[in-house]
Parts: C-alpha cells; sequence; structure tokens
C-alpha cells in the first residue's frame, strides 16, 4: 500500500535517496557509514631512533607521516627511542614475534636476515624512479651468498673531523689537520700549550666504534677481505693500534674510556677537546643553540692514513620488515613512496641524512656549500666528495651477520682500549681479536 503523503520516507528509501546524494557530491561510502571507513583504515608502526638533528623528527613525524597516512587511509605510528635501545628494542621483538611493521636500525642487521622479508622489490621500485642506490647502501644490506637484500637504506651519514679551529691555528695548521700524522702532531702541541685533549673515544659505543675503524682502514688493516676471509691479525693491524696509543697517550685523558655516544658532542661543545669524529650533530647543535663556539669547531674530511684516506659512515640507516609485521605490504608502500620526498627530509634534516639514491637531492654539493645556518656558510663544502672516502661496516667486502655479531659486541673497540690502556701489547691484542673473529664467523657459516 502506497505511504500516505506527511507520513515520511522508510529507512530503504531514505538510504536510496542519501547514497545517490552522497555519490553525486563525491562523499562515497564513507560519509554513510563512517564505522565501515574506520574498519577498513590500516595502522604501519615504525619504530627508529631519535635523531641527533630535531628538526628531522619533527618533518617525518608531524608532516610526511601524516600526509601520507591521510592519501593512504593508514593510520601511521612512530617510535622514537635512544639509539642505545635500538638493539635491545629489536632482540625484544624477534623473541616475542611481535612488534612494528618498520623498524630502523643504525648499522647493518645481517644477523636478523632469518627474521626480515626480502626487500628487493623495494630498491627495484624505488630504482624505477631514482637510478642505482649507491655501492655503500648495496654492500650495507645485500647478502651476496644468500642474494638477498635483509634490509633497505635510504641514507647514511658522513663521519667527518670536527675541529677547534683557533687552537689548530695556534700550533700551525689553521686548515686543521689533514692526515693521522698531523693529528697526533697538532694535538700533542695543543695538548701541551693549553691543556686541552683530544677526544676519541675509547669506549664500547658507536662513535667509537665508527673511529676506530677508520684508523684500522686508513692504516691498511681490516676485520676481513673482501671474500669474507679473517684478515684482523696483521702488520697493519698493530701499527693502527701502535698509533692509537700513542695518540690517547699524549693527547688525550682517561674519560674517553667510559663515554657514551653524546659524550664527545658534549665535550666539544664545551670547548673541552680539539679533535672529534663525528656526525655534523655537533655543528648543527651549536647553530641551533647560538653557541659561542659555533664559528670556531670547523669540519674536515676523513683523515689520511699511511695507507689510504677512509672512514665508515656515521650511522647507517636501515630500514627491515620484520616477517611477522602486520602490515608488510604498507610498510613496503611507504619506504617507496617516502624516496619520492627525500629531498624534504634532506633539507629539515639540515644534510644530517645523505642520499643513498643520488638523484634524490640532485644538487647535493650546491646546497650544502651555502648554508645560512653555518658559520662560515661554506663549513660543510668539504663534504661534496663523501662518497670519494666513506665506506661500509665490514670493508672491504660485506657488512654480514659476522661483521654485525663483531660490531655489536665491540670487539675492535675492545682491542684498541687494551692497548692504548697499555693492557695488552699490540700484537697480543691483534690475536686476540683474531680468535675472537674466527670463532664468531665460524657460528655464521
Amino acid at each position: 500500500m502506497a505511504r500516505k503523503k506527511g507520513q515520511g520516507i522508510s529507512r530503504r528509501e531514505f538510504v536510496k535517496t542519501t547514497a545517490a546524494g552522497a555519490l553525486a557530491t563525491g562523499l562515497g561510502p564513507a560519509f554513510l557509514f563512517p564505522e565501515r571507513a574506520q574498519a577498513q583504515q590500516k595502522t604501519l608502526k615504525i619504530l627508529q631512533w631519535s635523531h641527533f638533528v630535531p628538526a628531522w623528527d619533527t618533518w617525518f613525524n608531524n608532516t610526511f607521516t601524516k600526509e601520507w597516512g591521510q592519501k593512504n587511509n593508514t593510520i601511521v605510528i612512530v617510535d622514537n627511542i635512544n639509539l642505545v635501545d635500538l638493539s635491545a628494542r629489536a632482540a625484544s621483538e624477534v623473541s616475542a614475534k611481535k612488534g612494528h611493521d618498520l623498524f630502523m636500525f643504525l648499522s647493518p642487521p645481517a644477523a636478523y636476515e632469518q627474521q626480515t622479508i626480502d626487500m628487493t622489490p623495494v630498491y627495484q621500485e624505488v630504482e624505477k624512479k631514482h637510478g642505482k642506490k649507491i655501492d655503500l647502501a648495496h654492500k650495507s644490506t645485500y647478502n651476496p651468498k644468500t642474494k638477498r637484500y635483509y634490509a633497505f637504506s635510504d641514507a647514511y651519514t658522513p663521519d667527518p673531523g670536527n675541529w677547534h679551529r683557533d687552537w689548530w691555528t695556534e700550533v700551525g695548521y689553521p686548515k686543521g689537520p689533514d692526515t693521522y700524522d698531523e693529528l697526533l702532531d697538532g694535538a700533542r702541541k695543543i695538548r701541551q700549550k693549553s691543556g686541552h685533549p683530544c677526544g676519541l673515544g675509547l669506549a664500547q659505543e658507536l662513535d667509537t666504534s665508527m673511529a676506530m675503524r677508520a684508523i684500522l682502514w686508513s692504516f691498511g688493516g681490516a676485520e676481513q677481505d673482501e671474500h669474507g676471509n679473517v684478515t684482523i691479525n696483521s702488520k697493519q693491524t698493530i701499527e693502527a693500534l701502535k698509533f692509537m696509543k700513542a695518540l690517547y697517550q699524549d693527547t688525550e685523558t682517561p674519560e674517553v674510556f667510559t663515554w657514551t655516544p653524546p659524550s664527545n658532542n658534549q665535550a666539544m661543545l664545551a670547548g673541552r677537546v680539539s679533535f672529534v669524529m663525528n656526525a655534523i650533530s655537533i655543528t648543527r647543535q651549536s647553530e641551533r643553540e647560538h653557541l659561542p663556539i659555533d664559528s670556531k669547531i670547523m669540519i674536515s674530511p676523513a683523515l689520511k692514513g699511511p695507507v689510504r684516506r677512509v672512514a665508515a659512515e656515521h650511522v647507517m640507516n636501515c630500514y627491515v620488515i620484520w616477517e611477522f609485521a602486520e602490515n608488510k605490504e604498507s610498510a613496503q608502500q611507504f619506504l617507496i613512496d617516502y624516496m619520492d620526498h627525500f629531498h624534504d627530509g634532506f633539507v629539515a634534516g639540515q644534510f644530517y641524512n645523505f642520499p643513498c639514491f643520488p638523484t634524490t637531492v640532485p644538487d647535493l654539493q650546491k646546497e650544502i656549500a651555502n648554508d645560512p645556518r653555518a658559520n662560515p656558510p661554506d663549513k660543510y663544502k668539504v663534504l661534496g666528495n663523501v662518497l670519494e672516502w666513506a665506506t661500509n661496516i665490514g670493508y672491504p667486502g660485506y657488512a654480514t651477520a659476522a661483521i654485525d655479531e663483531a660490531f655489536k659486541t665491540w670487539v675492535i673497540p675492545t682491542m684498541f682500549a687494551k692497548v692504548a690502556r697499555g693492557d695488552e701489547a699490540p700484537e697480543n691484542a691483534a690475536k686476540a681479536a683474531e680468535e675472537e673473529y674466527k670463532r664468531i664467523f665460524a657460528r655464521w657459516k
């Protein structure tokens, strides 16, 4: 029977009429059934460190991830933790087989390969748009034995020298040290003249690990060769150990044995040390906080040793997607889309994150050569050729699972510290390190 005029319309007629209107105005089903739209919304969970340049976290957490989430109907949750807590958190998530979809390490996490998905498809999609990745990224995320990428790297951070301009000028090095011989000579003279020590760490922490590897490689030593054979016990390693012992005894103080990652930053910014090896987080902090010492801290490339000029990257961003991740598809797509916006992050992070895909920052040398924040504005120009001297953990080979374990168990910092402190002769320390490396490598064969 027909409904009488004035009695209203049925629920079915209301839905039909409203749906037509919603579609006509482009609102679609989400307008009609908001609870259904919310149910279809995905969640992407990301864990990474609290960046040393806070402006990068501000851009990533509050701008990029929010915009990406809106476009992809995804709630993006970013958790930031201190870099020293990353290893323990990763072990916890793997043990529980539950955690974040994307997990970012600051060094190659090869030991976790079996707990991660293959990132080859991500690299392939990014390379279609942005060209080949740098070799540093390849060797830091690829296993040549399994032919598999266990991680994806968007960026690396250079590890230059940071030095006090006035003190180095006073002892005859107005451009700072360029070689390790000059470092020893100049740092010794500064210590004798003003009492200010050099600041290379000898502790079980990230900055020490990178600095000691730079010295080891520059003197011709290495943990392994290009084929993955242990080579740590060599005359070149012994010479590197002798150098560091002399540098410590003549220019440093015992505090370096107990340093944590921020320690050399703090010492340099406080005007207590003459030279450190660290990323530009030091100078960026001095600029950000308008510290009086800002104009006095200068940047240099990796120092040249008797054999070569080389240094490790300071940190190597390595994103993994756990095999137990709840949203693998979105995690992969997020990384692919993120690389389209890498330049925005490069600017927001004030040049801390250098690109693993050079075309994402095509004018890098021009940008870093004239920075209005820097004093002088061309302070960062020296990083323009960073790929000529920056290399990967495990050089000259790959960052393998065995190298990963040796890195996380501080074999190299321990070797250098024992010699510097006088606990071991260089020859004995190199032999002990060799035995430890052989044990580690045997476990990963």
